[in-house]
């Protein structure tokens, strides 16, 4: 199985640098100096790394062979690729590879089944992105979290959430008017 663990984007200057949109906890594993990474497609790979470097918070690499900004910029939207066996198992029990866990099913704590594992998205907070089982809520962006996910089961192909109010069904968490306050201070709900 590849695993992708950057994406080419636009070329930094005219000496044949691309930015990439890294996507791998460990880049200056896998975009280290000699590092050979397949692509997506194929055609353009396979790509040796001849330096890498950040600047203003985004990955500069250079590849062997790519000298000016026309090469660099035939790169553009490639993606950067791994076999799944390279990346290993991670030694903490807590943690997890993304492609362990997509294709998960995901189930309540009370037992429902409520989808499956789609992708595992990184934006500052690690979220599951689910796909419901067929005919209900749409897709649900799940935080990673020990507190929502108390269980996950690799072996078993199967992890457990504990979702808050409305976490599954937005329209639960929307208030149904606009909320007032009463002399109590407690909030009431009143359509309007």
């Amino acid at each position: 199985m590849q695993l992708v663990v950057g994406r080419i984007g636009r070329p930094h200057g005219i000496r044949g640098e691309v930015t990439v949109q890294v996507r791998t906890d460990d880049p200056g594993r896998r975009f280290a100096a000699g590092t050979v990474l397949a692509t997506e497609p194929a055609a353009l790979g396979p790509l040796t790394v001849m330096s890498s470097r950040w600047h203003s918070g985004r990955l500069l690499v250079s590849f062997a062979g790519s000298t000016d900004r026309s090469h660099a910029e035939s790169l553009t939207g490639a993606m950067l690729v791994v076999d799944s066996a390279e990346v290993g198992t991670p030694e903490d029990p807590d943690e997890f590879n993304d492609h362990d866990l997509i294709g998960l099913d995901v189930l309540t704590t009370t037992g429902d089944l409520v989808g499956t594992v789609r992708d595992v998205l990184h934006h500052g907070q690690d979220l599951l992105v689910v796909q419901p089982v067929a005919g209900q809520a749409p897709e649900a962006l799940v935080p990673f979290v020990t507190a929502i996910v108390p269980e996950v089961d690799i072996a078993a192909r199967r992890l457990v959430i504990d979702p808050p109010p409305g976490l599954l069904d937005p329209d639960l968490a929307r208030p149904a008017g606009p909320a007032t306050q009463d002399s109590s201070g407690r909030a009431d709900q009143r359509s309007g």
